[in-house]
Parts: structure tokens; C-alpha cells; sequence
């Protein structure tokens, strides 16, 4: 039978500093330590490999006190051999550890992998990330102006999500921000990430650096139960935005122009704020967008932004100007039910 995951790390953390040395060989001991520059094998001292047992934690265990990354030892394999797939970094494993082949695995336990984008492996991405208190993701949104994260349960960090520019191209691997795309019920019917560059807090240096997966039209990125009123717009950071001044009230982020003009409405829904961004694609999603709810009954009001977009307004103008600029565009019952005070 194949060695499990957990007896590989194992066997691994017992000959941890021979590990470090073959596949950190940038970094060097300091006492109980293995210090480098990140995981995967740069020059540095940020990251940190436990080589002992002890009270603290278990040998071959790791953390990246720049990043927020951690894992164990087969991390360490993985990404310092740019390994996409676990059976290449098993198998990678066990000729370090001079082991024998796996028996084949038999066929009737054989669990397929989800099919590549699809809502399964959304759900699966989702489960496999962590809370994003105190990870690259608080980072990045602070970076943004975006500092109340009230409501925020559909966003979730990921340290090492895989990324791959075109199916001819190497698999790489970034931290991301993960977000839950659900439908009216809950239920996750998709998954956005936003690649993160933790030098810079920003976005990471790639070509497409937000890509979605599963099950988009008519489903968002929700913060807060939806209720007789709610705000829509495109971009995660353009609705957290809003959120600053307007934490209180729910909002829905569609992810693109096309998909914001298609979103699902709530039965309750009575009066739907517009985050709409100035350029021509958000001006269609606007247009669009109050047609179906004047159809469906609903109010609908247009919010714009001073500049680009609210994010930009945030960032650049601050928050008691945007404050003062979506208190004159709602209704004055929702400045009274939704705004947060200035501080």
C-alpha cells in the first residue's frame, strides 16, 4: 500500500536538516532552525524550518514570517522542484528517502479528481483555503484603503495556489485570495482568485492575475444576508469599498460588467443600490441592470464614483470623502440604517 501523506512528512522530518540542505541549500542552520528566504529556495532568512522536535512544535515543520506561509516538508519538495501534481512530489520524496516504488493503489478506492473549473472543484478550492485574518489577504485589502472586514466569511487565503498562464505553460504557484461565488441559497457554485504578490501586497506581476472557475451568471460574491435592500457592483475591492461607509448593508460583487447586469434577486429585494464604474462596460451593466429591476418591481438607484471606480475614490480621495459622497446618493432611512459614524 502507498505511504500516506502524513508518514511521508514524517519520515521526511526525521532526516530534516539532510532535507533543508538538499532542497533549501540557500539557506543555513542557526541552532534549532533552518533559515532562508522562502519556500522556494531564495536567499533569505524569513522563512524558518523547525529541525527538532520540541515544545514549540514538530520537527520539518515551517513558516514564512514575511508571508504567512506554512506547511511541512513536502511543501518544501513541491515548491522548490515547481511540482504541480502530489503523486511527482511523492515520488520525489521517496527517492530522497531511498524508498522503494508504492504498490499501485487499488481501483475500486480510486477517487476522481473534479473536473478542472468546475463548481466541484470551486467548492474544493474554498474548503482548502484558511480565514484571511492575519494572511497576505488582510494585507493586500489594507493596501486598498479596505480595513473593515465585518462580513467577509466568502473571502479565504490560499498560500500556494496553482497557476498556469496557458495549458502549453509550466504550473506555478502563488498565494491567492479565494472567494466564494454562491447563489441565492448559499450554496458555492464557483470560485474567483486574485493571485497576491507578498513583496508588494499587491497583485501578482501575471498577465491575468483574477481568474474565475464554476458557475457564474446570475451568481456573486455576497457580504451580508440579503434583505429588502442591497448593493450590487463588479469588483471585490469596488463593494468592500462601499462597504467602509455602508458596513451594514448587504452587497453582492458580480465579478464583471456582464455578470453584474445578470445577477439573481432576492424575492425580499425592494430597493437595489448600482456601484457602477465609470467606463463604457459598467455603464451597459447599469442601463441593463435597471431595466430588470424597474421590470421586477424593484427601486433601483445608480451610485457613482468620483473617479474610476469607489476603490479609486478610497484610495485616493480617503474615506470621509467617500463617506460624504455616498451619504448624498442613498435614501436618507438607509444613511440612517446603514452607515457607520465617522470615528
Amino acid at each position: 500500500m502507498a505511504d500516506s501523506p502524513h508518514s511521508l512528512a514524517r519520515r521526511l522530518a526525521d532526516r530534516a536538516e539532510a532535507v533543508c540542505r538538499h532542497y533549501l541549500s540557500n539557506g543555513r542552520r542557526q541552532g534549532s532552525y533552518w533559515l532562508v528566504g522562502d519556500v522556494r529556495n531564495t536567499v533569505g532568512r524569513s522563512m524558518f524550518v523547525r529541525l527538532k522536535d520540541s515544545p514549540k512544535g514538530p520537527a520539518g515543520k515551517w513558516t514564512d514570517a514575511a508571508t504567512g506561509e506554512h506547511g511541512d516538508l513536502l511543501d518544501v519538495i513541491r515548491e522548490s522542484c515547481g511540482l504541480a501534481d502530489f503523486k511527482d512530489v511523492a515520488d520525489e520524496a521517496r527517492t530522497f528517502l531511498s524508498m522503494p516504488p508504492p504498490e499501485p493503489a487499488p481501483t475500486a478506492v480510486r477517487h476522481d479528481p473534479a473536473p478542472r473549473g468546475s463548481p466541484e472543484a470551486a467548492r474544493r478550492l474554498f474548503a482548502m483555503s484558511q480565514p484571511i485574518t492575519g494572511t497576505l489577504v488582510q494585507s493586500y485589502l489594507r493596501e486598498r484603503g479596505i480595513t473593515d472586514l465585518r462580513g467577509t466569511g466568502n473571502l479565504r487565503f490560499h498560500p500556494r495556489c496553482y497557476y498556469q498562464p496557458d495549458e502549453h505553460s509550466p504550473t506555478e504557484t502563488w498565494p491567492a485570495m479565494i472567494a466564494a461565488v454562491t447563489d441565492l441559497d448559499g450554496r458555492i457554485t464557483g470560485a474567483h482568485r486574485t493571485w497576491l504578490d507578498p513583496r508588494s501586497r499587491d497583485k501578482a506581476p501575471l498577465d491575468t492575475p483574477r481568474r474565475a472557475m464554476g458557475d457564474l451568471l446570475g451568481n456573486a460574491v455576497r457580504f451580508g444576508a440579503g434583505g429588502e435592500v442591497m448593493a450590487a457592483g463588479e469588483g471585490i475591492e469596488t463593494v468592500l469599498s462601499v462597504r467602509q461607509v455602508l458596513p451594514d448593508m448587504p452587497m453582492l460583487a458580480a465579478l464583471s460588467a456582464a455578470h453584474l447586469a445578470a445577477i439573481q434577486f432576492p424575492d425580499t429585494l425592494r430597493r437595489l443600490y448600482i456601484l457602477r464604474d465609470d467606463d463604457p462596460p459598467g455603464d451597459g451593466a447599469r442601463d441593463s441592470l435597471v431595466e430588470r429591476a424597474i421590470a421586477a418591481e424593484i427601486e433601483a438607484i445608480v451610485i457613482s464614483p468620483q473617479l474610476g471606480d469607489f476603490n479609486e475614490d478610497l484610495r485616493t480621495l480617503g474615506l470621509d470623502a467617500l463617506r460624504s459622497q455616498t451619504r448624498m446618493q442613498i435614501r436618507p432611512q438607509d444613511v440612517a440604517r446603514f452607515m457607520a459614524l465617522p470615528a
